[in-house]
């Protein structure tokens, strides 16, 4: 639709030739002999030249604020908007070659879903939805936005606008933040926003146990390959990662070498497996490596299934197997507990199908899913250098899809994958989520549990490889000493939960510390004792700290100097005690850092208010005077209506005239932006005041 210049010159009392010049002034290119304009450019139009006939000079500081909240769209912004003829659609930019970054050719309404990044200027939203920018404008101004073309705006704000304008949109995938990544914070990466983008994905399963117990010979037997007599004395000699297919569903194995590199995945934030197969033999029972694989599951927080293993043996003695378990918090299923436990024997084959319908059935009740549509994120199971390939590294695909020529960083490494086969040997074009894959085309070698992320490209993944190497280099040449991260992370109160690993000189002394420590309560403050043995302190020991964020607690006990070194290169934390009263203060003082700090309030001042500038559909601004006191931006208020509070805002911008300020002290005037929950009037008293975190101790 369009209206007459004749007709809009008549309302604004000036000749249509005067119009034509200002609204080619304005940005808008009009023709000398056109007769019509645009609907849209002539309510931005009528909406700009109305101000130019009610000129005062005797203005008031009520009437100033009028001014500037009513009309945001000055003639500077309007005339960075994109020159068009009147009543003609915009030209698209035909060299765009992502089709998320092209300009929607479809009218408002379309139903086809258009990807909107996380923040997004009016420009770009009008040019990706097909949308013209004055409507675009015009419906934020609706909703109490007033914002001009090049102002960027939130997606939620997007997505009203959007259904506003009956279009779908939907939240574009930001990159990781570079913290992210340094700090291996998979749970960050993985995380989505809309809920229908995930589908069903196959459980990744770790087989782990006491060596010699028989894990190798259980996964073995499942994938149907020999692979045990090519290995220098039936150990496993690196991790392998395998695909089998059950009932049309696939499961996918992790064979790990002890427990090392499960360790050192859960060290670096990854959430190695869903499920822990726990095999013990049926003929030797609980064994040192069987508690330190139940707890690490068990602090991983994944379900456990227990394989009793070589049934066939003339010895074997299930049900003692079982009862040296529940000692360990593991109670059978048909003793009255909740842990499935299945005999088995991988020489056999006795029980390996009831084995993986468990699994099955586990990871049915986990209800495990991923987005497949999505750049990959996945995790280095095991990598090395191969004479003909170069850097290799057999991944694991948490979400996502990963292809083959995918940009892609990986720790401080970067590349192209250039070769990317199954556990097979198969070559592959894509791989779904819970597939592992081996890769090729990595500038280096990477190290277990680093992750990797599809980026747009190669450019890109070489410069956050740089700048996370940087950011490596940096924490070494600072010499950040050990345990100085969780104490950090203790501080600034990211945790609830002080793991400790304790180990002690005798069973006295670790009863004795336990009964001490569980009488340190705090309902907001744990402390979870996540394993504990007699003797000196380990390098497992270590890793099991390292892993799960915790720290290692020794009483009359010695640590092996390359138990240090290790602990050292982990950053894990190891106090050392020979008095338990002294052991308690000090875990005591760590805690004290754990408290959530309490929330007081403090006071700020008072303020009146004058006028209300402008109420729309989702925000207020007022005009104000401070009567006591001061205000500050993102203050928060109450508002005192007849000595009564009426309810509480907090303060979304602050001006003094035409000027954004941070605060406004006493005497003063200003204008102060709310969103539109409760309405403000015009006598309201705001009590301001602003919240501070108050630190407390047990």
């Amino acid at each position: 639709m369009s209206q007459k210049i004749a007709d809009l010159a008549k309302q604004l009392d000036i000749t249509s030739k005067k119009l034509k010049e200002e609204i080619n002034k304005l940005g808008f290119e009009v023709k000398p002999k056109a007769r019509t304009i645009d609907d849209e450019v002539a309510e931005l139009v009528l909406e700009e030249l109305r101000g130019l006939h009610t000129k005062n000079n005797n203005k008031d500081t009520v009437q100033i604020y009028e001014e500037l909240y009513d009309k945001e769209l000055d003639k500077e912004i309007i005339k960075k908007q994109r020159k068009r003829t009147a009543g003609k659609n915009s030209s698209k930019d035909k060299n765009t070659t992502e089709e998320e970054e092209k300009p929607s050719t479809k009218k408002p309404g379309s139903k086809k879903t258009i990807l909107i990044p996380t923040v997004i200027s009016v420009k770009e939203f009008a040019e990706k939805t097909g949308s013209n920018p004055a409507k675009v404008i015009g419906e934020l101004m609706k909703n109490g936005i007033l914002a001009n073309i090049n102002q960027q705006i939130d997606y939620d704000t997007a997505a009203i606008i959007a259904e506003d304008l009956g279009i779908k949109i939907k939240r574009k995938r930001d990159e990781a933040a570079l913290e992210d990544l340094f700090e291996g914070d998979l749970e960050a990466l993985l995380k989505e926003d809309d809920k229908d983008d995930l589908s069903p994905r196959p459980p990744i399963i770790s087989v782990m146990g006491h060596v010699d117990h028989g894990k190798t010979k259980i996964l073995d037997y499942i994938r149907s390959a020999n692979v045990i007599d090519t290995e220098a004395g039936g150990i496993t000699q690196h991790i392998g990662a395998y695909q089998v297919e059950k009932n049309g569903k696939k499961i996918t194995f992790l064979d790990t070498p002890g427990h090392a590199a499960f360790t050192a995945m859960r060290a670096r934030g990854a959430k190695a497996t869903d499920i822990a197969i726990l095999v013990v033999a049926a003929d030797e029972g609980v064994k040192p490596q069987t508690i330190e694989a139940i707890n690490h599951a068990q602090d991983a927080g994944i379900p456990i299934i227990v394989a009793i293993n070589k049934i066939d043996k003339p010895n074997a003695a299930p049900d003692k197997v079982k009862g040296e378990l529940a000692e360990h918090g593991l109670q059978a299923e048909d003793w009255g507990g909740k842990t499935i436990m299945t005999p088995v024997s991988a020489i056999t084959g006795e029980g390996m199908d009831t084995l993986l319908d468990m699994i099955l059935l586990t990871a049915e009740m986990e209800d495990l899913k991923a987005n497949p549509n999505r750049d990959a994120v996945a995790t280095v199971i095991e990598s090395h250098l191969d004479k003909n390939l170069g850097p290799i590294a057999t991944v694991l695909i948490n979400t996502g899809t990963l292809e083959i020529m995918d940009n892609v960083v990986v720790g401080t490494s970067y590349g192209r994958i250039k070769v990317m086969k199954d556990h097979t040997g198969k070559n592959m074009k894509k791989a779904r989520p819970a597939t592992p894959v081996l890769i090729a085309g990595l500038s280096k070698t990477p190290q277990s549990g680093d992750i990797l992320q599809v980026v747009k490209d190669e450019k890109t993944a070489r410069t956050r490889a740089t700048q996370l190497e940087a950011l490596h280099n940096k924490a070494k040449k600072q010499g950040i000493a050990p345990g100085k991260d969780i104490i950090a992370r203790i501080a600034s109160g990211k945790l609830k939960t002080l793991k400790i690993v304790l180990k002690a000189d005798t069973k006295g002394s670790l009863e004795a510390i336990n009964q001490s420590l569980n009488k340190i309560k705090d309902k907001e403050v744990a402390i979870k004792i996540i394993h504990s043995g007699v003797g000196n302190v380990n390098e497992s020991d270590v890793m099991m700290a390292s892993a799960s964020g915790g720290l290692v607690v020794g009483f009359h006990v010695n640590v092996p100097s390359q138990v240090d070194s290790t602990a050292e290169r982990e950053q894990v934390e190891i106090l050392q005690y020979k008095i338990i009263y002294k052991l308690t203060d000090d875990i005591k003082k760590l805690l004290s850092g754990l408290l959530e700090p309490e929330i007081i309030d403090v006071d700020l001042g008072k303020v009146s208010v004058k006028k209300i500038f402008y109420s729309g559909k989702k925000q207020m601004i007022i005009g104000c005077k401070v009567t006591n006191g001061r205000v500050e931006n993102k203050a928060q208020a109450r508002i005192v209506r007849d000595d009564e509070v009426v309810g509480e805002f907090e303060i979304e911008s602050l001006r003094k005239v035409d000027e954004k300020v941070k605060e406004i002290k006493e005497g003063n005037e200003c204008g102060i932006k709310i969103s539109r929950k409760i309405d403000v009037q015009e006598g309201d008293i705001l009590d301001i005041y602003k919240q501070e975190k108050k630190i407390r101790t047990l």
